[in-house]
Parts: structure tokens; C-alpha cells; sequence
């Protein structure tokens, strides 16, 4: 019988024999291919959440269309024209179907349509507007560029629900307009939660346009 060979005088494994062998136990440990896109999908940070405020429709208007600048037959005329408008998806990128986005503001003059505020409020500007979200996840409303009121800087209160449920109650605001360092509510919020919350109403010919993404928990 052949005396077996010491340990010292067995053949070295070449680099690449070593590499080769490397690659194939990560490929025997690694997670199955259909699990691979979904590990990689970064996350995306939710849009920050804010008080809902006093002045939610008590009952939603018979108008509540996506267009607040007309209630029924009436149109609204004062203040500067806006178009907000962008995709509402979850934490991984998808559209959140069928989830409903409401607006709701004050008119130019500064008057919500509640009893809370003395009922004041211009009966041409419909105040309050929600839209179904399809599979591709958008939204949009023509409103007014928001408009302050009682000390606030101007901004629009957003509501996101689906299946009934509240996901998301927060405020929009404008970028640059000098009433946000003076606002106790925008104050509270951090870098990130700023930046995420203040967008830019961008002149168009058909009024100002701002987008404004939002990224919900669902």
C-alpha cells in the first residue's frame, strides 16, 4: 500500500483555483435570485407628518372636485392660480392605487370654510378638493397659491387615506416665501423634514406650479 504524501509535500492551490472556489460557496449561501431585486430596492424616507389643524371640512362640500378655484358654477378670480401636483407611493417606489389625496386652505383673504372661522370664507373658492390615485400613483389640484392667515405662513393642509384609514396628514409649504422662519410648525421640523415639506410654486403660463412627491407608509 502507497504511503499517503505529507501534509508539507501537497500540491498548493493556484489563485485562482482559490478564487473559483470563493465565488462558488457565495453562491451557494446567497439569497435566491427572486429576492434579489426587492434586497436591493432602497428605501425612501416617509414624508413627515404634521397637526391636522382645526379647520377639516366638518362635512365634505358637495363640490369637492379636484378643482378649487371653481365651487358649483362659481369661479374663484382672486389670488395667483396654482397647479400642485406629484406621485404618491409607498416606502419601496410603488403607487399607492386607489388611496385618496385631499387639500384642503383658507381663500386669499385668509377664511377656511368651517364655522370655526365666523364662516367668512369667499363662496366662490371651493376650499377642499380629493382625487383618486390610479396605478401610476399621481395626483393634481388647481388651487390657489396658499395664502397666510392668523400669524401662519402660507401653506395647504394634505390628508392621504385608503381603505378609510388616515396614512398621512401633514402641511405644504413655499419655498422662499419669508413668512416660514416666523412659523412655529415649520420651525419644529428638521433639515430633511424641510426640505421634504417646502417646495418651489414655479411660474407657468396657466399660474404657478409645484410638485410635491409624498411617500406614505401602507
Amino acid at each position: 500500500m502507497p504511503m499517503p504524501m505529507p501534509p508539507h509535500l501537497l500540491p498548493t492551490p493556484s489563485r485562482r483555483q482559490l478564487l473559483v472556489r470563493s465565488a462558488s460557496m457565495i453562491a451557494a449561501t446567497a439569497a435566491p435570485a427572486w429576492l434579489t431585486p426587492a434586497l436591493a430596492q432602497p428605501s425612501l424616507r416617509p414624508t413627515p407628518s404634521q397637526t391636522e389643524g382645526p379647520f377639516y371640512p366638518v362635512a365634505l362640500p358637495a363640490d369637492s372636485d379636484f378643482d378649487l378655484l371653481r365651487n358649483g358654477h362659481a369661479t374663484y378670480s382672486k389670488g395667483q392660480p396654482a397647479w400642485v401636483e406629484g406621485v404618491l407611493t409607498d416606502t419601496r417606489g410603488v403607487p399607492v392605487t386607489g388611496a385618496v389625496v385631499q387639500i384642503w386652505q383658507c381663500d386669499q383673504t385668509g377664511h377656511y370654510h368651517h364655522p370655526g372661522d365666523g364662516g367668512k370664507a369667499d363662496p366662490a373658492f371651493q376650499g377642499f378638493g380629493q382625487v383618486s390615485v390610479g396605478r401610476d400613483g399621481r395626483y393634481r389640484f388647481r388651487t390657489l397659491r396658499p395664502a397666510p392667515y392668523s400669524g401662519r405662513t402660507p401653506h395647504i393642509h394634505v390628508k392621504v387615506r385608503l381603505d378609510g384609514q388616515d396614512l398621512l396628514t401633514t402641511q405644504l409649504y413655499v419655498a422662499g416665501d419669508p413668512g416660514n422662519e416666523r412659523d412655529f410648525l415649520w420651525r419644529r421640523l428638521g433639515p430633511e423634514g424641510r426640505t421634504a415639506l417646502t417646495v418651489p410654486f414655479v411660474p407657468g403660463a396657466d399660474g404657478v406650479r409645484a410638485t410635491f412627491p409624498i411617500v406614505v407608509q401602507a
